[in-house]
């Protein structure tokens, strides 16, 4: 994903052991100090749903990310780029209390949902074989509404694969907007886009790389047309430097060089519904930090 000067968010790869002489040191922090997080809420909610680019379940295991579940308590959390199929799942991934579907069919992207209540039902893709080859997308059909987790594809360095990526959101708008026709729906995830200039500390410089081009955010302003709403954007029009991801180059998370990358993105007849739209950027373990969602209805 473009970054200050051009520089890109790594590619989407298997997750490979590196050998310590070999490996460069990263500048971002990987630790959370979890007492210095104030995770509780002055508004009343009812459904409480977290999300999360991990950017590798093993990975994140092992940085504390289930440490981060037992501090936020949600009702659901979803992960995205996962990087692991659930064959290879380790054992620390069953979470108590959680019922957890895995979708990953190689050692890149992979998404995952986890409820306390049993879905009604789960379904994987969004019907196009070809798209669907990756792992991208995870629906949970509950009561009252749908839940989708999604991790979009990166256009890629050079933009090699942005009409892949702008294929899959044609296909993905489809497949909510059809979720939607039944009942409302909540999408969260990884939509590896900033929206607009304040999403990302450098618009000027990240014009035509991906993530910032006029192609993929004139494809997110569709989906916001066909009747969604993006509820961060909902609650903080004007809030500024409320990024999402960081690059782990030129220590960028220190400095907070960032883009806001994952949304949670709603039917706009359940935007009354929506509580508040939390970016959780103190937490580490991640290039991405977790969003949360609260609703009340």
């Amino acid at each position: 994903m473009g970054e200050e000067n051009g520089v890109e968010k790594e590619a989407e790869e298997p997750e490979v052991e590196v050998k310590k002489k070999t490996a460069k040191p990263r500048s971002n922090a990987t630790s959370t100090d979890y007492s210095k997080i104030d995770f509780s809420h002055e508004k009343a909610f009812k459904l409480k749903i977290a999300s999360w680019n991990v950017s590798g379940m093993r990975a994140w295991i092992t940085k504390g990310g289930l440490e981060y579940v037992e501090h936020e308590k949600p009702d659901i959390f979803c992960l995205q780029e996962i990087k692991c199929k659930s064959d290879d799942m380790p054992p620390e991934a069953r979470v108590k209390g959680y019922h957890p579907y895995w979708l990953c069919h190689g050692g890149y992207a992979g998404v995952a949902i986890y409820s306390k209540a049993m879905p009604m039902n789960v379904t994987y893709g969004i019907g196009d074989a070809e798209l669907d080859e990756d792992g991208r997308v995870c629906t949970a059909e509950f009561e009252k509404f749908y839940l989708v987790c999604v991790y979009v594809p990166n256009a890629g360095r050079g933009l090699v694969t942005l009409p892949k990526r702008l294929r899959f959101d044609e296909k993905f708008q489809a497949f909510v907007s059809k979720l939607d026709q039944n009942k409302p729906v909540i999408i969260c995830g990884d939509m590896n886009v900033a929206h607009q200039e304040i999403d990302l500390a450098n618009p000027k410089t990240n014009k035509k790389n991906a993530g910032f081009t006029q192609e993929e955010r004139d494809s997110l302003t569709k989906l916001f047309c066909l009747g969604f709403v993006d509820t961060f954007r909902h609650l903080y029009p004007k809030q500024a430097k409320a990024y999402t991801f960081w690059t782990y180059m030129m220590n960028a998370r220190s400095k907070n060089v960032g883009w806001r990358l994952d949304y949670f993105i709603v039917s706009q007849r359940l935007a009354p519904a929506v509580v508040d739209s939390i970016i959780r950027s103190p937490v580490m373990g991640s290039d991405h930090c977790p969003i949360v969602g609260l609703f009340d209805f």
